[in-house]
């Protein structure tokens, strides 16, 4: 036997307990252990078998270690399989997770029993793969096909009542896994309990796969493996036999562990779990974090407030005067009003948030005592200093002082205080309660251990932390920026906005460009447009003005019901606006553009070329010090698909080689916009991809 899988001879009952933590991953010597503890178990004359987990949990899904290595006998389809062909009485006792594979071992017992807090699920999807050890042709025979496809196609999970509801767990009690199961086992063999094998059930009655697959595809905005594990999910209805069901659940799987999206689902699974660990801040312990305030209750600052409070933080709301105060504690109501009517908080906690927790104040006084203060003032740099006077004069020693903003200098921010070494970027997205991204954006004389208490509440607020350097829109919005440009360059030179959107959306994208401007605000970028001409315009930048027409015009998109697209009440999204399409007919005559077709391909190649150009060059001046977090950046703040793992990781997958030579291209056209990153060509020149520098970093 193997240390991972411990052997005991209860009576008739041989017991195998699974002692790998932290969560009985099955890894190699697991799966060798259950295969020679079933075996032992028949050979020294058991009646049955038990199976639980030790710890925390029963097997809450496969090894991460062994993710993208050769797979070793053996595996987990064929130990699956011996399990349920065993002549013995197999049952599962559940607590914990039962994950992916953790759940396809727990199918092949004949009987489960779960404690209540147990949780399964199939979440093999949000991979890029689907379940492989049989989880596609059993499921359906025990819960259904409907919530088999439902259960697979999400990968969401299901807590124990609704396992039992479904027919995937027998049983639920209320003690020890080992004991329940125990009890259970010996009831099942006085009873005379046959032996229950789901692969022995028949087949499900099937449905109209076709029309699924089609609706799943669509909801999955191109995403392959749930539309995938349909036509599994078909199998076990029309395969002629179990077997044949196996074989198809295999075949497609294979496809889809040699797919692109595979790749970068993968990438990103890693990437989310690296991205906040910093070799500097190893050791490093972050300041006190118990009371926070927040500066401005506009949308962003309310947004903040609520997830402050929300992890446990106390939260001292200041604002200009009582009537503003009372406008923020509105909007933050409002938006703790949504987790109560999902019943993530009770009515008692929603009153203890908003009447306890939460401090409304007028005085900047009142933040004396704050460990954190995070403005969120209006994205004026004057203002903003004058918000950081402020707080250097009544903050105590020690706190920390951030600022949200999304574009502006922290140093310069920082300076205006006698103390810059507290101050730290804090750029929040919004609603800033919902949106997963935050950049901590460290200045030239942000401490360590600021630093590392930007990460330590971007932790409490269960935020995906990505460290930042300064810049102009630190690593997203300066892409974005960029990607933009490439966009109205584009639309300048004969694209429609709405034919660059519906190109994006078929890539993967949430949303375009355009409908993302109009759902943010378009005076946001006409601020940052009249900004930078304020500050000079290279006389080489190709500008254009139709964008300003549409703002000029009181149009600023979906909070005035009108923008690229106009917005009717009680109609979802938007129909292109006609007005914008003659503005830019008007100013391609102006300019004596004469108009050429593009194809989405094209739309899409210069779209993400401009996206990686500027993301190296981002990598390549450590504003972002990885490739990794721009891609983690860009999938949670920006809406970039997940299967493509990110921009960098989607170049590496259709070639840096091919991505360089266009770019080269396009600068015939245009060598100001279009000049190559440095990095790109070092890394073309020696046959080096941006994944090599991420494994550079981990080392």
């Amino acid at each position: 036997m193997t240390e991972a899988i411990a052997y005991e001879l209860v009576g008739e009952i041989a017991v195998l307990a699974a002692n790998n933590p932290p969560v009985n991953a099955l890894g190699l010597s697991v799966r060798q252990g259950l295969q020679a503890g079933i075996e032992r178990a028949e050979s020294e004359g058991a009646k049955a078998v038990l199976i639980y987990g030790t710890g925390r949990t029963y097997f809450a899904g496969a090894d991460i270690r062994e993710f993208g290595k050769p797979p070793q006998a053996p595996w987990l389809p064929d130990l699956c399989a011996r399990i349920e062909a065993s002549p013995l009485i197999v049952v599962s006792a559940l607590h914990g997770t039962a994950l992916g594979g953790g759940l396809e071992v727990a199918l092949s017992s004949h009987y489960r029993i779960a404690v209540p807090s147990a949780r399964v699920g199939l979440p093999e999807v949000h991979l890029g793969i689907l379940p492989g050890a049989g989880g596609t042709q059993r499921l359906p025979r025990v819960a259904g096909v409907e919530a088999a496809l439902d259960l697979i196609t999400t990968g969401r999970h299901v807590g124990a009542s609704e396992a039992l509801k479904l027919g995937i767990l027998d049983r639920i009690e209320e003690g020890e896994p080992r004991q329940i199961g125990l009890d259970y086992t010996r009831e099942l063999l006085d009873s005379g309990a046959p032996r229950r094998a789901i692969g022995e059930m028949p087949a499900p009655a099937p449905v109209d796969f076709d029309s699924v697959y089609a609706e799943v595809l669509k909801k999955g905005r191109g995403q392959l493996s749930p539309a995938t594990a349909v036509r599994a999910v078909q199998a076990a209805c029309e395969a002629e036999s179990f077997g044949a069901g196996m074989k198809r659940e295999r075949e497609l799987f294979s496809e889809l562990m040699d797919s692109d999206q595979r790749q970068g689902l993968i990438h990103a699974f890693f990437s989310e779990r690296a991205v906040s660990k910093l070799p500097e801040l190893e050791g490093v312990a972050p300041r006190t974090l118990k009371k926070i305030g927040v500066i401005g209750g506009g949308t962003m600052g309310a947004g903040i407030a609520t997830a402050a409070l929300l992890s446990g933080l106390n939260v001292t709301m200041l604002e200009m005067n009582d009537e503003a105060a009372a406008a923020a504690k509105t909007r933050i109501g409002g938006n703790l009003q949504g987790g109560l009517k999902r019943g993530k908080i009770s009515q008692q906690q929603f009153d203890d948030l908003t009447e306890e927790a939460l401090t409304l104040a007028t005085d900047y006084a009142d933040l004396a005592s704050a460990d954190l203060v995070i403005e969120a003032v209006f994205e004026d740099m004057e203002v903003k200093k004058q918000v950081f006077a402020r707080l250097d004069e009544v903050c105590k020693p020690g706190a920390v002082l951030a600022t949200n903003t999304s574009y502006l200098d922290v140093n310069e921010i920082a300076a205006s205080t006698r103390r810059p070494e507290d101050v730290i970027g804090l750029h929040f997205f919004s609603p800033a309660h919902v949106m997963k991204l935050l950049e901590v954006v460290v200045a030239d004389k942000t401490a360590l251990d600021v630093v590392a208490t930007g990460f330590a509440l971007g932790k409490m607020l269960k935020k995906i932390s990505v460290r930042a350097g300064v810049c102009d829109g630190f690593i997203g919005n300066r892409i974005l920026a960029t990607y933009r440009t490439a966009a109205d360059h584009m639309v300048l030179d004969g694209a429609s906005p709405f034919q660059i959107d519906k190109a994006l959306t078929d890539f993967g994208f949430a949303m375009g460009p355009f409908a993302v401007a109009d759902l943010a605000g378009l005076d946001i970028g006409w601020a940052v447009r009249k900004r930078k001409r304020s500050e000079g315009l290279d006389p080489r930048a190709r500008d254009s003005s139709y964008a300003d027409k549409i703002c000029e015009a009181g149009n600023f998109g979906q909070k005035t019901g009108k923008g690229y697209y106009v917005y009717e009440k009680g109609k979802r999204g938007g129909t292109p606006n006609a007005e914008v399409t003659s503005l830019i007919e008007a100013e391609r005559t102006e300019k004596g553009i004469t108009p050429r077709e593009f194809s989405d391909d094209e739309i899409v190649r210069r779209y993400m070329a401009a996206m990686v150009n500027e993301a190296a060059k981002v990598v390549g001046e450590a504003i972002a010090r990885r490739p990794l977090d721009v891609d983690m950046t860009l999938l949670f703040g920006y809406g970039f698909p997940r299967y493509r793992g990110g921009p960098l990781k989607w170049a590496d997958i259709v070639g840096l080689p091919g991505l360089l030579a266009d770019i080269k291209r396009y600068a015939s056209e245009d060598d100001y916009f279009w000049q190559p990153a440095p990095l790109l060509e070092q890394l073309v020149a020696e046959g080096r991809s941006f994944d090599d520098l991420n494994k550079e970093s981990s080392k």
